[in-house]
């Protein structure tokens, strides 16, 4: 009988270490180095989730207003960064540098974040130049 028990639970253990885990995208898969850009415009919204926060832009161009994601780091990143939760707010002008996505959508993953005052904060510790 405990030999029985101890099969069964060594196959379920199997089973569970078997299921896939999600898959974690890199920044090559999404975004294209080729495809530098800099945007300008007002916030709309903060999204502080993981694994990755996002922030919702009005940009005004050609096109009329645009609302452009920006993929930044995770929360726990952007506090290390010097974020804290009323630093971006909607309404905020501000200025992101970063990389297009790939299918040329109005996504982009953001390096630096530039606020009207002149003060810098990055969006991403893996960012070309974060301190660390």
């Amino acid at each position: 009988m405990l030999k029985r028990v101890v099969i069964g639970l060594s196959v379920l253990a199997m089973l569970l270490a078997a299921t896939p885990a999600p898959a974690h995208h890199a920044f090559a898969s999404e975004f294209d180095v080729d495809k530098p850009l800099q945007l300008q415009g007002t916030v709309t919204v903060m999204e502080w989730v993981n694994p990755h926060s996002w922030i919702h832009v009005d940009v005004k161009g050609a096109e009329g207003i645009v609302n452009w994601m920006v993929e930044g780091g995770s929360p726990n990143q952007l506090l290390r960064l010097g974020f804290t939760r009323n630093a971006l707010l909607p309404g905020m002008e501000i200025i992101v540098t970063g990389f297009q996505a790939k299918d040329g959508t109005h996504k982009a993953v953001g390096r630096e974040l530039t606020f009207a005052d002149g003060r810098k904060l990055f969006l991403s510790e893996s960012a070309s130049g974060t301190p660390k």
